[in-house]
């Protein structure tokens, strides 16, 4: 299985040690093509961009949202990114799970929390001790479809 991670990169790096936390356990389900999303050397400057700069970022993460068999992303830092990837996500029917802490003392955007179906598209508030188990169950249902 090929799991595409979203996460805040140039919208903030706060959350970048549950980043690490959630890749970890995705990668017990297949392939993390977005792996360095959880990097801590990765700051809010966004990667090194080659060359072709900004398109060439676009471009690759375009490609692996397109081969990935579901989406997982941590919404809770707000990030234009994040959102940009989603959307695109739906118009390509993949399967996909927000997790969102409220414990941060944010709101979700009314946009992610609106959409969800419980089926295509899963908003999860969680804690950061039971994000482990939240994906478990989610990978778990995934497998019974």
């Amino acid at each position: 299985m090929k799991v595409y991670f979203c996460g805040s990169i140039r919208g903030g790096r706060d959350d970048v040690h549950v980043y690490r936390r959630i890749v970890g356990k995705l990668q017990s389900y297949g392939t993390v093509l977005t792996e360095h999303v959880s990097s801590p050397e990765l700051t809010d400057r966004g990667e090194d961009a080659t060359a072709a700069g900004d398109r060439a970022i676009h471009d690759r993460d375009m490609d692996w949202l397109r081969q990935s068999d579901v989406i997982v992303a941590e919404v809770t830092q707000p990030s234009l990114g994040v959102g940009y990837e989603l959307g695109h996500a739906v118009a390509m029917k993949k399967r996909i799970l927000c997790l969102f802490r409220p414990s941060s003392g944010r709101s979700l955007s009314a946009m992610i929390r609106g959409f969800a179906d419980g089926e295509l598209f899963v908003v999860r508030d969680y804690s950061e001790e039971e994000v482990e188990n939240v994906l478990e169950e989610f990978f778990n249902a995934l497998k019974r479809t």
